[in-house]
């Protein structure tokens, strides 16, 4: 019995495993909000990753966007949580600005866009990806914004690679 006592003491005072919550951008109880007055038509095309967060692992990907017989669907290649991932297929939007898309960690929300459709930014409510995406030149300006965005949804900016 004394030996199960010590064994048990000894036990406690070992220090619990770690855990690394890899893919957990923003804070969980943080309010996210997607864009609700956006044009699903306005984001076909090719489309280049310009920042991920956990995106020092990869390089940066892109997406090509393209119309449907049944809506929008979707090629692409980012850098997600510093691993490459890479699928296709369509891309369902049953609320304007989200969208489900092929094998990834939970459904796409638009938090943003700019006025001309060259920069969106993408993050989903369970925190596991973000990403900003744009096509043409990309501004300070328009960086400045689309952070301002991530933050605003709760997005942790410290680990935010930008290409």
């Amino acid at each position: 019995m004394y030996r199960l006592i010590v064994l048990l003491l000894l036990a406690a005072c070992a220090s619990a495993p770690k855990t690394v919550a890899v893919g957990r951008y923003r804070a969980p109880d943080a309010p996210i909000y997607s864009n609700a007055v956006m044009d699903h038509s306005r984001l076909v095309g090719s489309w280049t990753q310009v920042a991920a967060f956990g995106g020092e692992g990869c390089k940066p990907g892109g997406a090509e966007i393209s119309n449907a017989a049944s809506g929008l669907q979707i090629r692409y290649q980012l850098c997600e949580s510093g691993v490459k991932m890479a699928g296709q297929g369509l891309m369902p939007s049953q609320i304007v600005g989200r969208f489900d898309v092929p094998d990834q960690p939970g459904p796409w929300w638009i938090l943003w866009a700019d006025a001309d459709y060259r920069t969106l930014v993408i993050g989903t409510p369970n925190g596991r990806l973000g990403f900003i995406l744009n096509r043409g030149g990309f501004p300070p300006d328009r960086l400045r914004a689309a952070k301002d965005v991530l933050e605003w949804n709760g997005y942790d900016l410290r680990r935010l690679t930008v290409y």
